[in-house]
């Protein structure tokens, strides 16, 4: 008979991206073992290899974003401020200049691996998808932008370009940098 997990996997993956913030690309199985107090066997035997760890991060991190997303937008006040607010949490859970960089340095070995590029089409796919909706609400008569496929895809690449920004010339709070760029952005596109 099987013995029955008592790790979660969403203990190691948040130990996964706990650690990936402190040494980037270059962790090992043996800090997230260590990370999430279990035998580094534990986490092979889970997840296989490193690849399959980020593979199973990636698409844990899209559903949860997505929900972020949802999150924040629901809680807004009206439809410009859900798009706002969807846009900033996107990257909510960025500390400190340095833990973005080491982020971002991950996503940089992620797209020299064709798998894991994959995962992340899908996940910028996913939250496109969801800001597209976001953009058709906040439409209205004095709406002079894009077409909602084409604001959706410029916010989020500008709150991406932010966020790389941001980790190398950190100013202020980055949530505050996000919300002041889609700001701009979304109050030009308006009578």
């Amino acid at each position: 008979m099987a013995r029955p997990r008592s790790i979660s996997d969403e203990r190691l993956l948040t130990a996964t991206g706990a650690v990936i913030s402190r040494a980037g690309s270059g962790f090992t199985l043996a800090q997230v073992a260590e990370e999430a107090g279990v035998a580094v066997g534990s986490v092979a035997q889970r997840f296989g290899s490193k690849k399959g760890l980020l593979q199973a991060l990636s698409k844990a991190g899209r559903e949860q974003a997505i929900t972020r997303v949802r999150d924040a937008a629901g809680a807004a006040a009206g439809p410009r401020e859900a798009l706002r607010d969807a846009l900033v949490t996107v990257y909510a859970g960025l500390g400190d200049a340095a833990e973005a960089a080491n982020s971002l340095g991950q996503l940089a070995a992620d797209l020299a691996d064709s798998d894991l590029r994959s995962l992340l089409g899908e996940h910028y796919a996913a939250l496109e998808s969801e800001l597209r909706s976001l953009v058709i609400l906040a439409v209205d008569t004095g709406w002079r932008g894009p077409s909602p496929e084409i604001a959706a895809r410029t916010l989020l690449a500008t709150v991406n370009g932010a966020a790389l920004d941001w980790s190398i010339r950190p100013r202020g709070a980055l949530s505050d940098r996000l919300a002041e760029d889609v700001d701009s952005i979304v109050g030009s596109w308006y009578a």
